[in-house]
C-alpha cells in the first residue's frame, strides 16, 4: 500500500540534532528523531492520519501536552512515554524547561491498522480503538519495540516484513481494544477559542459559514472540531451558527427601522420568507411579532 503521510507542524524552540532515519513500508512510515527544546519551546501538530510517537527518555516533567488550545489554561498535561494521536486531532505541546529528547514517529494507514487490529477483537472494536487516544507512561515493553524498529530504518536491504511487524505488535500492545462503548474524549473548545469563533461568526452575519471555515478559525480539524464543538456547546456548529445570526437578526430588529427584507438580505438569507421561517424556528415567532414585544414603545 502506497502512503504518503501529510501532517502540519510548526515549532518554536526545538532543534533537531542530526538528520532524521526513515523508513516507508506498507501503509506506514516511521521517523525517528533526535532533538532537544529550551524552556518555553513550542510545537503544534496535526495529521490527517492516525500516529504514534515514543519516546526513549522521560519527558513528563519537561515536556507537557493538550489537545485543547495554544494557553497555559487548556488543560496542559505531562507529555507521556507512549502516545497514540488519532486521526484528526491536534496536539500542542509546550517545554517547561530545557530538555534533549529521542523519538520514533510512526504515520498509519486507517486501513493498515485496521488491518493488524480486526482479526483479532473484530472491525466494530477496531473502529472504536482508533478513535480513542492513548497515553501510556510505563511503556517498558512498547519501547523495546520501538528500539527494535528504529535500527531497521537504515536496514532497507533487509525484508521489511520483521519491521512491519514490529509495527503491528506495537499497535496491538498500545491501543486500547477493549470492548467498552467509545465514549471519545473529554476535550472541550477554550473559551479563546469560542470567543474567537463568536467574534468571526457576528461579524460575518451575512455569510453561512461551513463547518470546515469554524474549524480553521480556531485552528482545529474540521472533525475534531465538530466533535468537540458538540461537547461544548450541545449542538452542532450550523445549529449554534444559526442562533447566532438569527440573534444578529434580533438586536437589528429592535435597534433599527430597517424592513425585514431588508435585514434578510443584510444577513444572507435567500429572501423575506426564509428569515421568517428560519426565525419562527429559532425564536419561536415571526420577526414582526418578536419587534412589536421587544421594541422599545
Amino acid at each position: 500500500m502506497t502512503f504518503l503521510h501529510s501532517m502540519t507542524c510548526f515549532t518554536d524552540g526545538i532543534r533537531v540534532l542530526g538528520p532524521a532515519r526513515w523508513r516507508c513500508l506498507d501503509g506506514m512510515i516511521s521517523v525517528f528523531w533526535d532533538a532537544e527544546g529550551h524552556a518555553g519551546a513550542t510545537g503544534y501538530y496535526l495529521s490527517p492520519d492516525p500516529r504514534i510517537v515514543i519516546f526513549f527518555n522521560d519527558v513528563s516533567s519537561h515536556i507537557t501536552m493538550s489537545n485543547n488550545g495554544s494557553n497555559a489554561s487548556a488543560g496542559y498535561r505531562p507529555m507521556k512515554r507512549a502516545i497514540y494521536v488519532p486521526a484528526g486531532v491536534p496536539l500542542w505541546t509546550s517545554f517547561t524547561s530545557f530538555h534533549r529528547f529521542s523519538h520514533i514517529d510512526i504515520h498509519l494507514h486507517r486501513d493498515r491498522m485496521l488491518k493488524y487490529l480486526t482479526p483479532s477483537v473484530g472491525a466494530s472494536v477496531a473502529m472504536s480503538a482508533l478513535r480513542r487516544p492513548v497515553e501510556i507512561q510505563d511503556a517498558d515493553a512498547i519501547e523495546t519495540l520501538a528500539g527494535l524498529l528504529v535500527a531497521q530504518l537504515s536496514t532497507t536491504s533487509k525484508n521489511a516484513v520483521f519491521a512491519e511487524s514490529l509495527v503491528g505488535s506495537i499497535v496491538a500492545g498500545l491501543l486500547d481494544t477493549s470492548s467498552q462503548v467509545d465514549d471519545q474524549t473529554n476535550a472541550r473548545l477554550t473559551q479563546a477559542q469560542l470567543n474567537k469563533l463568536v467574534s468571526v461568526v457576528n461579524r460575518r452575519a451575512d455569510h453561512k459559514m461551513t463547518v470546515g471555515e469554524m474549524a480553521e478559525t480556531v485552528g482545529l480539524s474540521e472533525s475534531w472540531f465538530a466533535n468537540v464543538f458538540k461537547q461544548t456547546t450541545g449542538k452542532t456548529p450550523l445549529q449554534w451558527q444559526l442562533g447566532k445570526r438569527i440573534g444578529v437578526a434580533q438586536t437589528m430588529l429592535a435597534e433599527s427601522d430597517l424592513s425585514v427584507a431588508a435585514i434578510a438580505a443584510q444577513l444572507g438569507f435567500s429572501d423575506q420568507a426564509h428569515l421568517t421561517k428560519t426565525f419562527r424556528q429559532v425564536a419561536g415567532e415571526t420577526p414582526a411579532a418578536w419587534r412589536r414585544m421587544h421594541r422599545d414603545p
